[in-house]
């Protein structure tokens, strides 16, 4: 959350309370702009095309050279703005005096999930997302599992982030790297990983088993619950095993994207000691 305060108006003049407005053409949408040097950077290693790169004038430091030469080569067009229209046209707030006009990534299916595993000779480490809505946990949630190792994230097309500007800016542009499944139904997708012999693991408070007890190497989902209210009752009841995570502190609960950091890194150290 931005603790920033907006500044007191000058006497005289009504303050707006309006917030500033995102400049984009009414065709293009929030999901296809790629903000920051880390998500611009990697979208052009993927090869990802770029219709237009848009930087800061004056900025003329190396790294952006760099990004701006990329760029043409890959065919884009670059085009030099003032940094408060780059302000404007940012959904993060954090565009580091660039930002790109790209192709919109496309989600992948279930079935994309388990081929890139099996191509990989690996037992699947897959993440469920049940209504992570904060589109900076989503991005930090990719970011870990593509460090991680994890195969793909599975996210339901209601009630939660997809993935926007911001969860590209805070995945530091893992989500070019990362398939992501996006499905109407979550159960749905829970049977058919269930069906290619993938076990359903979900963190619980009260869960009679710890993280670090728990054989994390044969095939497995992991569900990550909403911020708020954790996963829904029918996912819980759709899991195979619930793991906790042992808490010392006098706080209760970890947020979403560190709760599946420690289980994702406890599977990696697990798979790896094999």
């Amino acid at each position: 959350m931005d603790d920033r305060r907006r500044p007191l108006p000058k006497k005289g003049k009504p303050a707006d309370s309006r917030p500033p407005r995102r400049e984009k053409p009414e065709e293009e949408t929030e999901e296809s702009y790629l903000e920051g040097r880390n998500a611009v950077t990697e979208a052009l290693r993927a090869g990802r095309t770029l219709n237009k790169l848009f930087v800061a004038s004056g900025d003329t430091d190396a790294g952006l050279r760099r990004i701006v030469a990329q760029a043409r080569d890959a065919g884009a067009v670059i085009v030099e703005v003032d940094r408060r229209k780059l302000d404007a046209m940012s959904a993060t707030g954090a565009h580091q005096g660039v930002m790109a006009l790209a192709a919109v990534k496309e989600y992948c299916t279930v079935q994309d999930i388990l081929d890139a595993a099996r191509e990989k000779g690996e037992p699947p480490l897959i993440i469920l997302c049940d209504e992570v809505s904060d589109g900076h946990n989503l991005g930090a949630i990719i970011r870990t599992g593509e460090c991680a190792g994890a195969h793909g994230v599975i996210i339901p097309k209601r009630r939660s982030a997809s993935l926007t500007a911001v969860v590209s800016k805070t995945s530091a542009g893992a989500v070019e790297y990362m398939p992501v499944a996006r499905v109407p139904n979550l159960s749905a997708a829970i049977r058919e990983l269930k069906d290619a012999g993938v076990w359903i693991y979900g963190t619980a408070a009260d869960a009679e088993k710890s993280v670090y007890d728990t054989d994390l190497t044969g095939p497995m989902a992991l569900v990550i619950g909403s911020e708020g209210e954790g996963m829904r009752r029918l996912i819980t009841e759709s899991c195979d095993f619930t793991l906790s995570i042992p808490m010392k502190g006098h706080i209760s609960s970890l947020n979403a994207s560190a709760s599946a950091a420690i289980v994702l890194y406890e599977a990696l150290r697990q798979r790896s000691a094999k």
